[in-house]
């Protein structure tokens, strides 16, 4: 292992520093808001914002890359989300922030199919699921380590903005002077969402829901947390804790996957993430128990995510993969664009928990769901599945893809080990 990662450092130390930055202005965006006196609502479309910017900038990358190649494209994006943080303290309008919210998403969209293009040409066929896990695992941690920077200023002034700019600034030095050009991105052509739910529907379904659970917890969390009363520290725990579930949840759900029939654990998850929702509901404020709640509904959702990914390859050949796996990257940021205007809506309306009951609400229609297509189709047989994609619902098409081929000769080699007995 410590000779694979070798090979990827930089990439890897770049990635941990983009997160960082990343990481941090989800949950300012939150505590600055609050004290700026937004409301719920344009805090929810701010929020929302960053997801469009996502959503176009997966689109349009690939096409920018063909032209001017990786280098310039991840260096001119990288730029462009350096000035986007930096401006935000600068412009607290709701209108400027949706659009740098908007423009940050883009460049951070770009920035990682950029970054993901070199991480997958880096790897080989023996190392690619190692370098992808460790990817992941740089990611979460960055975003966790970003809430504990939190604690170090003050959102009311402008030095936390300054330092996620820096953080993102530095992170491209590690990354362009250690690379070397690749070919260019192929531009894979979605199936038709009319196609992709009639191929998989639970997956196509579940994954427009958990767009939305996501995008709820990561941008709409901090608000909730300075709508209850928490300090910034608190604020800080508790979005952390969000991401921490999944670092650890993300390994033993991927192993049973392996071994029982995922709608069923696709089910266990979603009724364990609305179980989580309804608990926060009932806390009435305490710490404590927001955490339980917090590491519980949000150690769900990155694995649900992969679950729903590997779920729809199961019934897939291997030429339609990459086609359906783009198809749900676009249903997903449909998602988590509506989820944060319905989170921001519910809470205008109801108060803070409407942050919980929302989220409580929506696994619960991915489990009553899943309990449905139960009903529709035999299960398939856990031999003929492929391996579970550890992937984060934050990664581009690229590295999805990358997962999906490991996936696939993974399972037909122990296939092929398990032939002769």
């Amino acid at each position: 292992m410590i000779s694979v990662l070798g090979s990827v450092w930089a990439l890897l130390l770049g990635t941990l520093l983009i997160m960082l930055g990343n990481g941090m202005q989800f949950t300012l965006i939150g505590l600055r808001g609050d004290l700026e006196g937004f409301s719920t609502g344009a805090l929810a479309v701010i929020t929302s914002g960053y997801y469009i910017g996502f959503l176009s900038g997966a689109r349009v990358t690939p096409v920018l890359i063909r032209r001017v190649g990786h280098v310039r494209v991840f260096a001119a994006l990288g730029s462009f989300m350096s000035a986007g943080l930096i401006a935000l303290p600068l412009a607290t309008e709701t209108w400027a922030w949706t659009l740098l919210r908007l423009i940050i998403g883009f460049c951070m969209s770009g920035v990682y199919v950029s970054a993901e293009s070199w991480l997958n040409h880096a790897a080989t066929n023996d190392t690619r699921g190692k370098v992808l896990s460790a990817y992941m695992i740089a990611q979460t941690l960055g975003v966790i380590g970003a809430q504990w920077l939190l604690t170090l200023g003050d959102a009311g002034t402008s030095s936390l903005f300054i330092v996620a700019s820096i953080l993102v600034s530095l992170s491209f030095g590690p990354i362009l002077l250690s690379v070397s050009p690749t070919p260019p991105v192929n531009v894979t052509r979605a199936m038709s969402l009319r196609e992709l739910f009639g191929h998989a529907p639970l997956s196509t379904v579940g994954t427009f829901l958990l767009g939305s659970i996501y995008a709820t917890q990561s941008g709409m969390g901090a608000v909730f947390g300075t709508q209850i009363g928490l300090t910034t520290s608190q604020v800080a725990l508790f979005v952390a804790t969000l991401f921490a579930g999944a670092l650890f949840l993300q390994y033993p759900i991927g192993w049973l996957s392996d071994f029982m029939d995922r709608r069923k654990l696709i089910f266990a998850a979603a009724a364990l993430g609305a179980a989580a929702c309804a608990f926060g509901l009932v806390t009435e404020g305490r710490s404590d128990f927001l955490l339980i709640a917090a590491f519980l509904a949000g150690g769900v959702t990155t694995p649900l995510y992969s679950l729903f990914l590997a779920y729809a390859n199961d019934d897939l050949s291997a030429d339609d993969m990459p086609a359906a796996s783009g198809a749900l990257v676009f249903v997903f940021g449909i998602g988590a664009i509506a989820g944060p205007l319905l989170a921001g809506w519910a809470m205008q309306f109801l108060g803070p928990q409407g942050f919980w009951l929302v989220l409580a609400v929506t696994f619960a229609g991915i489990a009553l769901y899943s309990l449905y297509r139960m009903t529709q189709r035999p299960p398939i047989q856990v031999k003929d599945t492929d391996s579970y994609l550890n992937v984060l619902p934050t990664t581009s098409l690229v590295a999805i893809e990358a997962a999906t081929t490991w996936a696939v000769e993974h399972a037909e080699s122990e296939r092929e080990e398990d032939g002769p007995s």
